[in-house]
Protein backbone atom coordinates (compact mmCIF):
# COMPACT_ATOMS: atom_id res chain seq x y z
CA UNK A 1 0.00 0.00 0.00
CA UNK A 2 2.78 2.43 0.88
CA UNK A 3 4.32 1.97 -2.55
CA UNK A 4 0.97 2.46 -4.28
CA UNK A 5 0.17 5.66 -2.43
CA UNK A 6 3.65 7.11 -2.94
CA UNK A 7 3.58 6.33 -6.66
CA UNK A 8 0.34 8.32 -6.85
CA UNK A 9 2.03 11.34 -5.27
CA UNK A 10 0.83 11.03 -1.69
CA UNK A 11 2.87 11.67 1.44
CA UNK A 12 2.82 8.56 3.61
CA UNK A 13 3.45 8.22 7.33
CA UNK A 14 3.58 4.58 8.37
CA UNK A 15 4.67 2.46 11.27
CA UNK A 16 5.51 -1.09 12.23
CA UNK A 17 6.79 -2.87 15.31
CA UNK A 18 9.50 -4.38 13.10
CA UNK A 19 12.64 -2.28 12.84
CA UNK A 20 13.79 -4.35 9.85
CA UNK A 21 10.63 -3.55 7.90
CA UNK A 22 10.88 0.15 8.74
CA UNK A 23 14.55 0.32 7.77
CA UNK A 24 13.77 -1.23 4.39
CA UNK A 25 11.13 1.43 3.77
CA UNK A 26 13.45 4.21 4.91
CA UNK A 27 16.20 3.05 2.57
CA UNK A 28 13.81 3.05 -0.36
CA UNK A 29 11.97 6.29 0.34
CA UNK A 30 13.24 9.41 2.02
CA UNK A 31 11.38 12.59 2.99
CA UNK A 32 8.62 13.60 2.84
CA UNK A 33 7.75 9.95 3.49
CA UNK A 34 8.10 9.05 7.16
CA UNK A 35 8.31 5.53 8.58
CA UNK A 36 8.78 4.85 12.29
CA UNK A 37 9.00 1.94 14.71
CA UNK A 38 5.81 2.18 16.77
CA UNK A 39 3.82 -0.38 18.73
CA UNK A 40 0.26 0.82 18.18
CA UNK A 41 -0.94 -1.06 21.26
CA UNK A 42 1.09 1.39 23.39
CA UNK A 43 -0.74 4.68 23.69
CA UNK A 44 2.37 6.63 24.71
CA UNK A 45 4.21 5.48 21.57
CA UNK A 46 1.32 6.47 19.31
CA UNK A 47 1.03 9.82 21.09
CA UNK A 48 4.73 10.54 20.52
CA UNK A 49 4.47 9.52 16.86
CA UNK A 50 1.41 11.73 16.32
CA UNK A 51 3.24 14.54 18.06
CA UNK A 52 6.08 14.29 15.56
CA UNK A 53 3.54 14.41 12.74
CA UNK A 54 1.94 17.52 14.21
CA UNK A 55 5.32 19.24 14.55
CA UNK A 56 5.94 18.52 10.87
CA UNK A 57 2.57 20.04 9.95
CA UNK A 58 1.18 16.70 8.81
CA UNK A 59 -2.60 16.22 8.99
CA UNK A 60 -3.87 12.98 7.47
CA UNK A 61 -6.44 12.83 4.69
CA UNK A 62 -6.69 9.05 5.06
CA UNK A 63 -5.94 7.03 8.20
CA UNK A 64 -5.62 3.28 7.67
CA UNK A 65 -5.62 1.11 10.77
CA UNK A 66 -4.41 -2.22 9.40
CA UNK A 67 -2.18 -3.59 12.17
CA UNK A 68 -3.45 -6.99 13.22
CA UNK A 69 -2.60 -10.25 14.95
CA UNK A 70 -4.35 -13.62 14.86
CA UNK A 71 -4.28 -16.22 17.58
CA UNK A 72 -2.78 -19.62 16.86
CA UNK A 73 -5.45 -22.07 15.70
CA UNK A 74 -7.00 -23.64 18.78
CA UNK A 75 -10.29 -23.68 20.70
CA UNK A 76 -10.93 -20.53 22.68
CA UNK A 77 -10.46 -22.23 26.05
CA UNK A 78 -6.96 -23.27 24.97
CA UNK A 79 -5.83 -19.77 23.96
CA UNK A 80 -3.43 -18.54 26.68
CA UNK A 81 -4.52 -15.33 28.39
CA UNK A 82 -1.32 -13.54 27.31
CA UNK A 83 -1.95 -14.40 23.65
CA UNK A 84 -5.61 -13.39 23.88
CA UNK A 85 -4.71 -10.08 25.47
CA UNK A 86 -2.08 -9.35 22.81
CA UNK A 87 -4.60 -9.91 20.00
CA UNK A 88 -7.04 -7.56 21.75
CA UNK A 89 -4.31 -4.98 22.40
CA UNK A 90 -3.21 -4.71 18.78
CA UNK A 91 -6.48 -5.28 16.95
CA UNK A 92 -8.76 -3.10 19.09
CA UNK A 93 -6.71 -0.92 21.44
CA UNK A 94 -4.23 -0.12 18.66
CA UNK A 95 -7.03 1.19 16.46
CA UNK A 96 -8.42 3.30 19.29
CA UNK A 97 -4.97 4.71 20.05
CA UNK A 98 -4.41 5.83 16.45
CA UNK A 99 -7.88 7.36 16.28
CA UNK A 100 -7.31 9.16 19.59
CA UNK A 101 -4.15 10.87 18.39
CA UNK A 102 -4.52 11.31 14.61
CA UNK A 103 -8.22 12.06 14.19
CA UNK A 104 -8.59 15.30 16.26
CA UNK A 105 -6.69 17.44 13.69
CA UNK A 106 -8.84 15.90 10.95
CA UNK A 107 -12.00 16.78 12.90
CA UNK A 108 -10.75 20.33 13.40
CA UNK A 109 -10.21 20.61 9.65
CA UNK A 110 -13.55 18.92 8.94
CA UNK A 111 -12.38 16.39 6.39
CA UNK A 112 -10.72 13.00 6.11
CA UNK A 113 -11.44 9.28 6.03
CA UNK A 114 -10.64 6.67 8.69
CA UNK A 115 -10.46 3.08 7.46
CA UNK A 116 -10.34 0.37 10.10
CA UNK A 117 -9.43 -3.06 8.78
CA UNK A 118 -12.03 -5.63 9.69
CA UNK A 119 -12.17 -9.08 8.11
CA UNK A 120 -14.49 -11.66 6.68
CA UNK A 121 -14.22 -12.95 10.25
CA UNK A 122 -15.66 -9.65 11.43
CA UNK A 123 -18.93 -10.53 9.69
CA UNK A 124 -18.89 -14.31 10.06
CA UNK A 125 -17.09 -16.82 12.29
CA UNK A 126 -14.89 -19.91 12.10
CA UNK A 127 -13.68 -22.30 14.78
CA UNK A 128 -10.27 -21.91 16.42
CA UNK A 129 -9.98 -18.18 15.69
CA UNK A 130 -12.50 -16.90 18.25
CA UNK A 131 -10.12 -14.30 19.68
CA UNK A 132 -9.48 -12.84 16.24
CA UNK A 133 -13.18 -12.94 15.33
CA UNK A 134 -14.01 -11.10 18.55
CA UNK A 135 -11.65 -8.26 17.66
CA UNK A 136 -12.89 -7.88 14.12
CA UNK A 137 -16.54 -7.89 15.16
CA UNK A 138 -15.51 -5.17 17.62
CA UNK A 139 -13.95 -3.15 14.79
CA UNK A 140 -17.24 -3.29 12.89
CA UNK A 141 -19.11 -1.79 15.84
CA UNK A 142 -16.37 0.68 16.76
CA UNK A 143 -16.22 2.01 13.20
CA UNK A 144 -19.95 2.43 12.80
CA UNK A 145 -20.23 4.22 16.15
CA UNK A 146 -17.31 6.47 15.21
CA UNK A 147 -19.09 7.26 11.95
CA UNK A 148 -21.99 8.68 13.98
CA UNK A 149 -19.61 10.89 15.96
CA UNK A 150 -17.73 12.48 13.07
CA UNK A 151 -18.68 15.87 11.65
CA UNK A 152 -20.18 16.21 8.20
CA UNK A 153 -17.52 15.88 5.52
CA UNK A 154 -15.69 12.97 7.16
CA UNK A 155 -16.08 9.20 7.07
CA UNK A 156 -15.24 6.13 9.12
CA UNK A 157 -15.38 2.75 7.40
CA UNK A 158 -14.92 -0.84 8.58
CA UNK A 159 -13.18 -2.52 5.65
CA UNK A 160 -12.89 -6.21 4.88
CA UNK A 161 -9.67 -6.40 2.82
CA UNK A 162 -10.48 -9.85 1.49
CA UNK A 163 -8.21 -12.89 1.74
CA UNK A 164 -4.50 -12.19 1.13
CA UNK A 165 -1.50 -14.50 1.14
CA UNK A 166 0.31 -13.19 4.22
CA UNK A 167 2.29 -14.78 7.04
CA UNK A 168 -0.76 -14.34 9.24
CA UNK A 169 -3.00 -16.20 6.80
CA UNK A 170 -0.46 -19.01 6.52
CA UNK A 171 -0.62 -19.44 10.28
CA UNK A 172 -4.31 -20.29 9.80
CA UNK A 173 -4.48 -21.84 6.33
CA UNK A 174 -1.00 -23.34 5.95
CA UNK A 175 0.30 -23.74 2.39
CA UNK A 176 -3.19 -23.33 0.93
CA UNK A 177 -2.73 -19.59 1.56
CA UNK A 178 -0.64 -19.55 -1.62
CA UNK A 179 -3.82 -19.77 -3.67
CA UNK A 180 -4.81 -16.24 -2.63
CA UNK A 181 -3.46 -12.91 -4.01
CA UNK A 182 -0.08 -11.68 -2.79
CA UNK A 183 0.00 -8.38 -0.87
CA UNK A 184 1.45 -6.56 -3.89
CA UNK A 185 -1.23 -7.91 -6.25
CA UNK A 186 -3.92 -7.07 -3.72
CA UNK A 187 -2.58 -3.53 -3.30
CA UNK A 188 -3.00 -2.77 -7.01
CA UNK A 189 -6.76 -3.05 -6.42
CA UNK A 190 -6.90 -1.81 -2.85
CA UNK A 191 -5.02 1.48 -3.20
CA UNK A 192 -7.29 3.09 -5.83
CA UNK A 193 -10.32 1.76 -3.96
CA UNK A 194 -9.12 3.34 -0.71
CA UNK A 195 -8.42 6.64 -2.45
CA UNK A 196 -11.98 6.65 -3.81
CA UNK A 197 -13.56 6.66 -0.34
CA UNK A 198 -15.22 9.82 0.88
CA UNK A 199 -18.01 11.25 3.06
CA UNK A 200 -20.69 9.32 1.16
CA UNK A 201 -19.21 6.07 2.50
CA UNK A 202 -19.46 7.08 6.16
CA UNK A 203 -20.55 4.13 8.30
CA UNK A 204 -20.69 1.66 5.43
CA UNK A 205 -19.22 -1.82 5.90
CA UNK A 206 -17.15 -2.22 2.74
CA UNK A 207 -15.01 -4.87 1.07
CA UNK A 208 -12.06 -4.38 -1.27
CA UNK A 209 -13.21 -5.50 -4.74
CA UNK A 210 -11.93 -8.88 -5.87
CA UNK A 211 -9.97 -9.51 -9.04
CA UNK A 212 -13.19 -10.29 -10.92
CA UNK A 213 -14.63 -6.94 -9.80
CA UNK A 214 -11.65 -4.80 -10.76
Amino acid sequence: MAEGFIERGHEVWGCSRSGDAINRLRRRWGPPQQFDVVDVSRDEQVAAWAGRAAEAGFVADLVINNAGLVNRNRPLWQVPSEEFEQVIAVNITGVANCIRHFVPPMVERGQGVIVNFSSGWGRSTSPEVAAYCATKWAIEGLSRALAQELPSGMAAVPLNPGIIDTDMLRSCFGESARSYPSPSDWATRAVPFLLSLGPRHNGQALTVPGEDDA
